[in-house]
């Protein structure tokens, strides 16, 4: 098994009240996530009162289920962001994406966030 190593993604901007794909397995080749970087990119704009945007990460297996609400049972990370704040969230363990079809997904509320994740892939 030959391993493809380095970023998995280029940087991906979502919007506030976005969620989308980012990373899925083809054809049963396993992903290994190492990293994601959660950039909040901008100001609030007329949110009164909110002080810090939110990242989501999802991890959608292919036999079911959504990201978003209300299945936040696939929900792995849920992080606030000052403006401008950028968070490293590292598991102790990669995460394995194995199935075709698995996937994560990223949302950002209250401001744009930026995602970059990195890892190894089979190739």
């Amino acid at each position: 098994m030959a391993l493809e190593r380095g970023k998995l993604t280029n940087v991906v901007a979502v919007s506030a009240g976005s969620t989308v794909g980012i990373v899925t397995v083809a054809s049963n080749k396993k992903i290994y996530i190492k990293s994601i970087v959660a950039a909040a990119m901008g100001d609030f704009g007329d949110t009164a009162g909110i002080q810090t945007g939110k990242a989501h990460v999802y991890f959608v297996p292919t036999n079911g289920g959504s990201a978003g609400t209300p299945a936040r049972s696939n929900q792995i990370f849920n992080i606030d962001l000052g403006i401008k704040e950028t968070a490293l969230l590292e598991p102790s363990y990669p995460l394995v994406l194995s199935a075709t079809g698995d996937s994560i997904r990223v949302g950002a509320m209250h401001t744009t966030v930026n995602f970059l994740i990195t890892g190894d892939k089979e190739s």
